[in-house]
């Protein structure tokens, strides 16, 4: 059983900076990865980046180059530097995390999501 607490979400202007934590409590040794989503209103669930338990990263190409995902000192913590941000950044933004498979595809244990609005 796990439980993911999103947090430092709120409004930038566009080109400016955000960096959201995701915090894992219950098992988090065993995961293989964990990663973001965001969904913005009428609009899919987006895959923005992930990282796996090697500490392998991957990126959405929208947000490849602007944004950045690492782990905290502490395994139980993923963060999301997002920078330049745009408006089209705008959506509620969801940790995600695994136990084990390819992260994309497997069902996995979700936060509550925090909004980004990136607003001029």
């Amino acid at each position: 059983q796990v439980q993911l607490v999103e947090s430092g979400g709120g409004l930038v202007q566009p080109g400016g900076s955000q960096r959201l934590s995701c915090v894992a409590s219950g098992t988090i040794s065993s995961m293989g990865a964990m990663g973001w989503y965001r969904q913005a209103p009428g609009k899919q669930r987006e895959l923005v980046a992930y990282i796996t338990s090697l500490d392998k990263t991957d990126y959405a190409d929208s947000v490849k180059g602007r944004f950045s995902i690492s782990r905290g000192n502490a395994k139980n913590l993923v963060r999301l530097q997002m920078n330049s941000l745009k408006p089209e950044d705008t959506a509620r933004y969801y940790c995600k995390a695994i136990l084990d498979g390819t992260f994309a595809t497997t069902p996995g244990f979700w936060g509550q999501g925090t909004q980004v609005t990136v607003s001029s």
